[in-house]
């Protein structure tokens, strides 16, 4: 062949490939401006941004999981992995269940619901089957295994999840790493627990139930005659005049701190639970829903850090306390290690601070007024320093709250 020849073939092959590869460029950008009129959600759906080639293209997130949820779709997710809030998700297909599977390890959960801070799990997993509108599947973390079902809507996903009475010591354990108790608390008892999330708003509600809660091994039989480093200052005959747990001040600390204290077994799911769900809808500052035997846990052994893990600390001491102490002691103990702002702590020195007197002694408007400060001590004893006063409708709630007595138990 000529070289003539050759340059006209090697002319006719380049502009063919031309050809071929702007026809195969026109049919990528058409099938992406399909797929991205096929998934642009309607004007009141739940949406969301993610760049689809060249694209940044608003999504459905409905159409988005409807369209990862089919088989030959999640077939070829398969092996990949996408980051999320909560770590990198692994993604996998289970042919024998039809599913799609989500996995992340670690998991870092987080919720408005108890502050913000997160939880850390070692592995989450979590499979996905739909048929038509509706999902459903199952959730496994460490030996903890939940079912769950889903329905898919242009505007939200509604997901329900059942968790089947298990082991309190299995829930506990996929927090082993951050809770040191585990190493020699021994944990009875089962907990079950259904719950709803809404989405997009995240509006989270559960119903949680635990039966025969047991804790040994924490050593707070010790605490039986332990002595406050609040009191370190008083003489003997003034840490006699403490007030007990029928006193004036104690009805007061019952209602502004504990209401249910001689009903629960030193945890109180109804306070969580509006707790929880209050929370969601919180601007400033959180509902606590700790019951003394968990606030005499915290100003004794995990301090005041705000976090989920303190909290499930706390509940071990609580619970053993309550076996160990009983709700006297229990009541003792906070009266006399409880904070009332600035360096002030337990009843005596509170009640000599602000009213110059003994705590067995104060009125019950006295009284009243000092329980009214334990919800935010530092700040309520600013506002006495300031101007003699605290929140007067908070005094007033305590006072109408008061038990006019208490039935102590041993």
């Amino acid at each position: 062949m000529n070289r003539a020849a050759t340059l006209h073939a090697l002319r006719r092959l380049a502009y063919w490939l031309g050809v071929v590869s702007a026809a195969s460029l026109c049919a990528v950008l058409a099938l992406l401006l399909v797929a991205r009129e096929a998934l642009r959600p309607a004007p009141d759906a739940w949406a969301t941004t993610l760049p689809l080639g060249p694209l940044k293209v608003e999504i459905g997130v409905p159409s988005l999981i409807w369209l990862a949820t089919t088989p030959w779709v999640a077939q070829m997710l398969d092996g990949h992995t996408l980051p999320s809030r909560m770590g990198p998700l692994h993604l996998g297909w289970s042919e024998p269940d039809q599913s799609l599977v989500l996995q992340c390890q670690p998991c870092t959960v987080r919720s408005a619901s108890w502050g913000g801070e997160a939880l850390q799990l070692a592995s989450v997993r979590v499979s996905v089957r739909r048929e038509g509108m509706a999902l459903q599947g199952s959730l496994v973390s460490g030996a903890l295994h939940a079912t769950w079902r889903g329905q898919l809507t242009h505007q939200r996903l509604l997901l329900d999840l059942d968790l089947p009475p298990s082991p309190i010591r299995d829930g506990y354990a996929l927090f082993a790493a951050a809770i040191p108790e585990m190493a020699t608390a021994q944990i009875e008892g089962s907990f079950a627990l259904r719950a709803r999330l809404d989405l997009p708003s995240r509006v989270l509600t559960i119903q949680p139930r635990v039966e025969g809660m047991a804790v040994q091994g924490l050593g707070t039989d010790q605490w039986t005659h332990a002595r406050s480093i609040c009191s370190r200052n008083l003489t003997p005959a003034q840490a006699a005049a403490l007030p007990g747990p029928g006193s004036l001040l104690a009805r007061a600390v019952i209602a502004a701190e504990d209401q249910r204290f001689f009903e629960h077994p030193g945890f109180d799911l109804v306070e969580m639970t509006q707790a929880l769900h209050s929370n969601q809808r919180a601007v400033s500052a959180l509902r606590g829903a700790s019951t003394l035997s968990q606030q005499v846990a915290k100003l004794l052994v995990t301090g005041g850090e705000r976090s989920p893990v303190r909290k499930l600390r706390e509940l071990l001491y609580a619970v053993e306390m309550e076996q160990t102490l009983g709700k006297a002691r229990i009541l003792r103990l906070y009266l006399d290690n409880a904070p009332w702002g600035a360096t002030v702590c337990g009843a005596q020195a509170a009640a000599h601070t602000y009213f110059g007197k003994r705590a067995d002694r104060l009125t019950a408007e006295e009284a009243a007024w000092l329980a009214a400060m334990l919800h935010n001590p530092a700040l309520e004893a600013q506002r006495w320093a300031a101007s003699g006063r605290i929140n007067e409708k908070r005094v007033q709630w305590v006072a109408r709250s008061m038990p006019r007595r208490l039935l102590i138990s041993r």
